[in-house]
């Protein structure tokens, strides 16, 4: 039997976080398989689906409303999330927090809406896109802030020698992620994802000629999963050579590396079978788990190596 929680948990409301992060991934992967089954205007009006709250799931409408169900269902969860925070939750940002994640589910539904009536627009549907990772991280950080362990105040790990300190090199990691889902989105939006066909040349060559914007864009995507490799190496190498007594750094480093391995295997069999749905799908949900993941260690490695060695996490 485990350690008693500390006055003050709620881990019901942390359950109900995780719950909810759980769930935002299924969306994320359910808005996958709209744009990898082609089904953005199988739906051609919002908010209603031909003027039903629940039309004939056949064809492409399956794909585009099961994805407005999960998201509404999604919705509804981050409401419960945000009043059961500004009931129970005594820490003012965490409150803050919750709130801003439910405007941004809010938003993100609107964007959803002029993304169909609009026809696709590229601005509007790489926005949302993005608004969607940027949503996810959010609850994922409401997980991590409102669970007991967080409470309880992690161990300081103590900065290893080099420079720049691990904290900045995780929110640098992140960023590079962040970025790097930009651009998928971008080429996924733009029809890009197959204006290179072979991998791991371009056109039998390491640098293509950009004769059109969809090559450019496809191999910025290329070459941002260059960086991001880089990147997450580094941060790896760094907490296992360094932090290795520290579980809760050490785990989540781990698991960021077996995401980035599989996310590589996906992006280069979505070019050898030509975009093929799951394949393609599970490329933009690992995505979406690796920019969490990266959020969840960067949250954590500032918390264990604050300026000045002082605790965190209670605050």
């Amino acid at each position: 039997m485990g350690p008693a929680a500390p006055a003050g948990d709620n881990v019901g409301l942390h359950r109900f976080a995780v719950f909810t992060a759980l769930a935002t991934t299924f969306l994320i992967f359910a808005g996958g398989l709209v744009t990898s089954t082609g089904s953005g205007l199988a739906v051609p009006d919002w908010p209603l689906s031909y003027g039903m709250f629940f039309p004939p799931m056949v064809g492409g409408v399956f794909y585009e409303h099961g994805h407005r169900m999960v998201a509404a269902f999604v919705g509804l969860l981050t409401c419960v999330l945000a009043v059961w925070a500004a009931l129970r939750e005594d820490r003012r940002w965490v409150r803050w927090l919750s709130i801003g994640a439910l405007l941004a589910v809010i938003f993100q539904a609107i964007l959803g809406g002029i993304t169909v009536r609009y026809l696709l627009p590229t601005p509007v549907s790489v926005s949302h896109a993005m608004l969607a990772q940027t949503f996810y991280c959010a609850v994922v950080a409401l997980a991590l802030f409102t669970s007991p362990d967080w409470k309880r105040g992690l161990p300081v790990a103590g900065d290893r020698a080099g420079a720049p300190s691990l904290p900045f090199l995780c929110a640098m990691t992140t960023g590079a992620v962040y970025l790097q889902l930009l651009l998928g989105a971008l080429m996924r939006h733009t029809g890009s994802g197959l204006a290179i066909p072979d991998f791991p040349l371009a056109f039998g060559r390491l640098v293509p000629a950009f004769e059109t914007p969809n090559v450019a864009i496809h191999f910025a995507h290329r070459v941002g999963a260059l960086l991001v490799t880089g990147m997450i190496v580094w941060t790896s190498v760094r907490i296992l050579s360094g932090y290795r007594r520290h579980a809760r750094l050490v785990r989540p480093a781990i698991l960021i590396a077996g995401l980035l391995t599989v996310q590589l295997t996906l992006g280069a069999f979505t070019v050898w079978s030509e975009k093929a749905v799951m394949i393609t799908t599970f490329h933009v949900a690992n995505g979406a788990v690796i920019l969490a993941a990266s959020v969840f260690l960067t949250i954590r490695s500032f918390a264990m190596l604050p300026p000045g060695g002082a605790r965190r996490g209670t605050a």
